[in-house]
């Protein structure tokens, strides 16, 4: 099985060239101008599009297992080789919760043949799994999951005395959602006396406020500093957790941070008009924060730029303030939302491709994808930069139905994606079977 792509303009490494790209079986053959096609290769004119790595998202929640009335791994990852994501790590907040080293090889097993991209799975921290966590082993899987706020039950993680068990115990790359629990009911208390349960929506950013963030991702980075933890800190909302991260490249850190598409590109004037479609946790906030996020990106504070893709049905979300369950569905077109931000000359294509691409794959050790290198897995999105539509519902392929983005014009494409040198996705359908494998991590 070979695959030659002549014509394109090749981004990797802070570069962008002229060349072909051939793919033989599941790896990158050979890179170069004016390639020869083997001998019943398939042969793919890219015309001056962009090749680029696949994107590598590294923080999704495809709901399998016990949610899958919203979404599971085979319907999900479908519409995340649709968006040009060829590389997924999954949530534990399933049913039953990922807390056991049982759990997490479980669901591994569970999806092998069934996922269309590339995929692993976090460990959950709760209250008292430490001697579990203490079993894992630092390859055995992207990371460890912890709620330090916005969860409940016994994944909500807030006690300092067990975080700092976990902070010094975890083997492996830890990676936080932070959001202070008292701060933020405090503030949905205030909220209550004042609305009752007619809460606008818009109050969200008020309520999962500033203070909330700062409070507990300062806490944790302080806590890992002062013990040396392996520390990942997911979906950074505000101006102000910025000066907690260090720029520079992520492999020189032990702290990093992620941004999530949805707050790059939207603030608190979206909740006017989409309502809880846009209600997420941790909140997207205002319109200087999502300019700092920009601005952190380009100074290297912020590492890699994820989805935090989560979905649920419409009637879920046609609930009020309370009811209404925060997530929202993206995977299927982040990847042409960034490129929005690369049109408007927020970002340059070259630094896009390093947060979503190269940058997640160095900070997970994953081995060998993220790059466009001889020798290495071929993992391929081929983009144009002048192709776009309207989102339309009826082109919508997760499972719950819609986008929160329906409506909108986005200027670029995805025009076909490689999986481990399968084509998955081209001319607008998914095409194929399914070709994701597990991740190997070089740690």
């Amino acid at each position: 099985m070979a695959t030659l792509i002549r014509n394109a303009q090749l981004v990797d490494d802070g570069r962008i060239s002229a060349g072909d790209l051939l793919v033989e079986g599941d790896r990158i053959a050979r890179i170069g101008p004016d390639l020869a096609a083997p001998a019943g290769a398939v042969v793919l004119d890219a015309a001056g599009r962009f090749l680029l790595p696949g994107m590598i998202d590294d923080q999704v929640h495809f709901r399998e297992p016990g949610l899958t009335h919203k979404g599971d791994v085979a319907t999900e990852s479908r519409a995340a080789v649709a968006g040009g994501i060829t590389t997924f790590m999954d949530m534990p907040n399933t049913k039953p919760q990922t807390v056991t080293l049982e759990a997490l090889e479980a669901k591994h097993a569970a999806v092998a043949g069934r996922a269309w991209a590339n995929y692993s799975f976090y460990l959950g921290a709760t209250n008292d799994n430490i001697d579990e966590i203490r079993r894992l082993a630092p390859t055995q899987c992207c990371g460890i999951k912890v709620f330090m706020g916005a969860s409940t039950g016994n994944m909500l993680v807030d006690d300092p005395a067990v975080l700092e068990v976990l902070f010094r115990d975890a083997p492996t790359l830890l990676a936080a959602h932070c959001e202070d629990t008292p701060t933020i009911k405090a503030a949905e208390d205030a909220m209550r006396r004042q609305y009752g349960t007619a809460i606008p929506i818009t109050l969200h950013p008020q309520i999962r406020g500033v203070e909330a963030c700062w409070k507990s991702s300062s806490f944790a980075v302080d806590l890992a500093r002062r013990l040396g933890t392996r520390l990942h800190v997911l979906h950074l909302t505000t101006a102000r957790e910025m000066a907690l991260f260090e720029p520079g490249p992520p492999d020189a850190k032990r702290i990093t941070a992620e941004v999530c598409i949805h707050h790059l590109c939207m603030d608190e004037r979206d909740y006017e008009s989409r309502g809880a479609l846009v209600k997420c946790n941790p909140a997207i906030k205002t319109r200087a924060d999502r300019d700092a996020l920009r601005a952190a990106l380009r100074e290297g504070r912020l590492d890699v730029i994820g989805t935090d893709h989560a979905p649920h049905t419409l009637e879920e979300k046609g609930g009020d303030y309370f009811t209404a369950p925060s997530g929202l569905p993206l995977v299927q077109h982040a990847l042409p939302m960034l490129l929005e931000l690369v049109l408007d000359g927020h970002l340059s294509l070259e630094l896009a491709v390093e947060k979503f691409a190269h940058a997640p794959a160095r900070l997970f050790g994953i081995v060998e994808r993220g790059y466009l290198r001889e020798g290495w897995f071929a993992d391929l999105v081929l983009v144009d930069l002048d192709a776009g539509g309207q989102v339309r519902r009826e082109d919508v392929l997760y499972k719950c139905g819609w986008s929160p983005i329906e409506g909108q014009r986005l200027r670029s494409r995805v025009d076909a994606t490689f999986v481990n040198g399968r084509l998955v996705y081209a001319d607008g359908r998914v095409v194929g079977e399914p070709a994701g494998r597990r991740l190997a991590f070089a740690r």
